[in-house]
């Protein structure tokens, strides 16, 4: 009786178990931007009192993600909510994307034709627009240009900047009065530790496939012949070349330690995006004044570049796991819904996860409360300026970028030649291009 009685009670705490567990589906987000992981656990936090749905945020390391998904997607309970880059990584992952051509969230995309779309369904959504370019510090500029010593004497502030001749002119002055300007180095550290290469292999390499497809009229290539690659060639020189951090150590620093620098006052210009304020702003002792933080297009010397804007596009793309139990779906489209369609949800957004969304549930004073964003709507709203589009999620693989960042270091280091970035580049993007047909 007594062996009876305990195992109705162990089945019957079993049950009660799972009857809990299914009847409390959850939200699991893997989330890819390291810098905003707080961020997004905080809003998950609030997500969860205002609704009662239980949430999740796993955040891969940086360089990681799709390596963090493949774990994460084959177990047990998997993420119901995932990223994607663009249509590269929709091809990698389109058997887990579910069609969210009926969602509210759906029908708010002001321009639908950014979604991913195969078949009249909708499977990858767009959640924010972003934009990066060089970083810099208008007091330490105004600084330079107070000096009666400079060398440049045609320019008179920052925004005369309109192209690399001028960038390179004025980056190297500075290098030459680094101790009147109390810096280290005119950029911040060209970081190269594992996973801490992508604003090269991915942001930076993205102007010369801009470029490329500007000049043949197309969206996409199996093949390129990097014909820009000079101008490639001049930007990441002058990066290394005027950095905080000598070339022969630039193995050993992180994106993290490259803001840390620029926050800190020891630079005077970094390249990264508008997500970044979070971090220069949290920095202990950051310097950088709200009005003194603004953005240079990245100007490599390709003609024409005096009406260049910044980098502006997206690479995230929301889909949600077609494998996870119905409830768990209908419990990640309520925090879409939620995100981006409440007063508390789009705070969060706005102003935690710093998101310019691309809905019309925002109206156009709804925007981040960050310095960077206005910077990008400085350019964005002047017809003058062309926005240099995000071409980087047709990069045919993570692979591809691996090898390109590879190839960089090693010319950083004075380890080989720029013909040899310039082989990995056009070699690997045809073999890893070759692969995904």
């Amino acid at each position: 009786m007594k062996k009876t009685l305990l195992a109705a009670l162990v089945l019957a705490a079993l049950f009660t178990g799972c009857a809990k567990k299914s009847a409390a589906p959850g939200v699991y987000l893997l989330n890819f931007k390291a810098e905003i992981d707080a961020q997004w656990k905080e809003t998950a936090a609030q997500f969860t009192q205002e609704t009662g749905i239980p949430m999740k945020v796993v955040t891969a390391a940086s360089g990681t993600y799709e390596q963090t998904l493949r774990s994460e997607i084959s177990k047990s309970e998997p993420p119901t909510l995932f990223n994607i880059n663009g249509p590269v990584g929709y091809l990698t992952w389109k058997s887990y994307c579910a069609d969210l051509k009926d969602t509210a969230v759906y029908s708010w995309l002001l321009d639908k034709s950014m979604a991913i779309t195969e078949d009249g369904g909708v499977y990858g959504i767009p959640y924010a627009v972003e934009t990066y370019g060089i970083l810099y510090n208008d007091a330490i500029f105004r600084k330079y240009f107070a000096l009666p010593g400079r060398a440049v004497r045609d320019l008179s502030d920052a925004r005369e900047i309109k192209n690399f001749t001028a960038l390179k002119a004025v980056v190297e002055d500075m290098g030459a009065h680094k101790s009147e300007l109390g810096i280290d180095g005119v950029f911040g550290s060209t970081s190269f530790s594992p996973g801490e290469d992508w604003r090269w292999q991915t942001h930076l390499a993205n102007l010369p496939i801009y470029y490329e497809y500007r000049q043949k009229g197309v969206g996409d290539l199996a093949a390129i012949d990097l014909s820009y690659g000079q101008n490639f060639k001049n930007i990441f020189d002058l990066y290394i070349n005027n950095s905080v951090t000598e070339r022969g150590r630039i193995g050993a620093k992180t994106v993290g330690d490259s803001m840390a620098e620029f926050a800190l006052g020891k630079a005077a210009m970094v390249q990264n995006g508008n997500w970044a304020w979070t971090q220069i702003s949290g920095e202990a002792g950051n310097v950088v004044k709200e009005e003194d933080i603004k953005f240079l297009p990245i100007y490599t010397g390709v003609a024409g570049e005096e009406s260049q804007g910044l980098c502006t596009g997206t690479e995230n793309f929301i889909c949600l796991n077609s494998r996870a139990s119905a409830a768990s779906q209908e419990a990640s489209i309520k925090l879409l819904e939620w995100l981006f369609n409440t007063p508390s949800g789009k705070k969060n957004a706005m102003e935690k996860l710093g998101l310019v969304a691309p809905f019309s549930t925002f109206g156009a004073d709804e925007r981040p409360d960050n310095p960077l964003v206005k910077e990008m709507f400085y350019y964005l709203d002047n017809p003058a300026i062309t926005s240099v589009s995000w071409n980087f999620p047709t990069f045919p693989s993570q692979e591809f970028k691996n090898e390109l960042g590879a190839a960089m270091y090693e010319y950083a280091l004075g380890n080989s030649s720029w013909d040899q970035v310039t082989d990995t580049f056009v070699d690997t993007w045809a073999s890893e291009k070759a692969a995904i047909q």
